[in-house]
C-alpha cells in the first residue's frame, strides 16, 4: 500500500539519517512498548527454545573442478559471509548446506572459477559485532561480502540509528578495500510461529522499518540488498521441515530458499550475472525510485535488490529495484563434500549453548 510504504519510507529515512550523523539515543522500542511486551516476549522464547549446536565449519574452497590445471590457474574468487547464525548457518549438521558453503558453490558454478569462503558470521551477533568480524575478513582480501544482520538488533532491543550507523561503516569499510557488499536485511520477524500477537505486530513493524533503514544505509555506502523479509514465512507456515528444530532458524531447505535470493544478487555485484539472458522483472510502482521509497518498498517485498543508480546533476539519491530470476543450487559436487572441513575431517557439530534463546 502506497501509504504504508511512504510512511516507512519517512521513518527509515530518519533512522538512516540520525545513523549518519552520530544518533543512537532511540531505540527500535519505546519504553513503555518494552514494558508491555515483556510477557509475550518471553513467552516466545520459552516456546522457540535453544539449539544444542554450533554451526559446522564450512571455510574452503569450492568449485576446484573448474581450476584450469593444464594453464595458469586462476586465484580463487574470496567471499566472505559475515553477520549473525542465519550467515553462520545455525541449524544444519553439514557444511555443504550451509548458506555460505551454497554461495560459494552457486557462485563457482556462474563464474566458473574456484571460490574461497571465509566465514565469520557468529551465532547472536549484531550489527555492533560488524566491526570485530571485519578484522577477521578483510586480511583475507574478499573480492564480495554477504552481509545478514539485524534480527538480534530488533529482539535486544539495540538503539535502531547505531544499529544502521555500524553495519553503513561496515559496509563503506568493505567497498574502500575494493569489496563488493550484498546485505540480506533484517527478515520479518513477524513470521515466526512462536511470536504471537501483539508481539508479532510490533515485530513485524520493527523488522521493516529497520529493513528499510539498512538499505538505504548500505545503499549510500556503495552496497547493494536483498530483501528477506517474509521470503520464508508462507512456505515455512505450510511446510514444517523448513525450520530447524527450534522452529526458528531455517534447516537445511530453509536455508538453500534464502542462498537461491541472494546468489543473482552476489553475481551481479562481480558482473557475473548477464542481464541480456535473465533479465530482472519489473517491481510494481517503478524500477527507479529515490532510494528511501525504494528501501520501504523493498522492505515490504521480499526478494527485491536494491542498488544505486547514478543520477547526473541532481543531489538526490536514486535506487534501482529488481526481482532476480532465480536459479537452482549446484549439488555437492561443485565444491568440497558437505560436512567436512577443509582438511577433509568431520565438521563441527559438537554441542554447546547457544548465545542466548532466540538469537539469530
Amino acid at each position: 500500500m502506497p501509504g504504508a510504504r511512504d510512511s516507512r519510507a519517512r521513518v527509515a529515512r530518519r533512522i538512516a539519517t540520525a545513523a549518519a550523523y552520530g544518533g543512537g539515543g532511540l531505540g527500535l522500542l519505546g519504553v513503555g512498548v518494552v514494558g508491555l511486551l515483556v510477557t509475550e516476549s518471553r513467552l516466545a522464547i520459552q516456546a522457540i527454545g535453544v539449539l544444542e549446536t554450533v554451526p559446522p565449519k564450512a571455510d574452503g574452497v569450492y568449485g576446484e573442478a573448474f581450476a584450469d590445471r593444464a594453464a595458469d590457474p586462476q586465484a580463487p574468487l574470496v567471499l566472505a559471509v559475515l553477520g549473525d547464525s542465519t550467515g553462520a548457518g545455525l541449524g544444519v549438521a553439514r557444511a555443504g548446506e550451509t548458506p555460505g558453503a551454497l554461495l560459494a558453490a552457486g557462485l563457482a558454478s556462474v563464474a566458473e572459477r574456484p571460490v574461497r569462503l571465509v566465514n565469520v558470521a557468529r551465532s547472536g551477533g549484531r550489527s555492533a559485532d560488524l566491526s570485530g568480524q571485519l578484522e577477521q575478513a578483510l586480511p583475507h582480501h574478499p573480492d564480495v561480502a554477504v552481509v545478514m544482520v539485524g534480527a538480534n538488533d530488533v529482539t535486544r532491543h539495540s538503539p535502531a540509528q547505531l544499529a544502521v550507523r555500524q553495519l553503513g561503516e561496515a559496509v563503506a569499510a568493505l567497498r574502500a578495500n575494493g569489496c563488493e557488499v550484498v546485505v540480506g536485511t533484517c527478515p520479518d520477524l513477524g513470521t515466526i510461529k512462536p511470536v504471537r500477537p501483539p508481539l508479532r505486530w510490533v515485530a513485524r513493524r520493527l523488522s521493516r522499518q529497520l529493513a528499510a533503514a539498512q538499505t538505504i544505509a548500505v545503499v549510500e555506502a556503495g552496497g547493494r540488498t536483498v530483501s528477506l523479509g517474509s521470503l520464508l514465512g508462507p512456505e515455512f507456515a505450510a511446510r514444517p521441515e523448513m525450520f530447524a528444530a527450534d522452529r526458528y532458524h531455517p534447516s537445511a531447505q530453509g536455508y538453500a530458499t534464502a542462498a537461491m535470493a541472494v546468489l543473482p544478487s552476489v553475481c551481479a555485484a562481480l558482473g557475473l550475472w548477464p542481464e541480456e539472458e535473465r533479465p530482472a522483472t519489473a517491481v510494481p510502482g517503478g524500477a527507479v525510485l529515490p532510494v528511501a521509497v525504494a528501501a520501504a518498498t523493498a522492505a515490504g517485498r521480499e526478494g527485491t535488490e536494491v542498488a544505486a543508480v547514478p543520477a547526473e546533476g541532481t543531489g538526490r539519491r536514486w535506487a534501482q529495484l529488481r526481482h532476480r530470476l532465480r536459479i537452482g543450487l549446484p549439488g555437492p559436487e561443485s565444491g568440497k563434500e558437505p560436512g567436512t572441513t577443509p582438511d577433509g575431517g568431520p565438521g563441527n557439530t559438537s554441542a554447546s549453548s547457544h548465545a542466548a534463546a532466540g538469537d539469530a
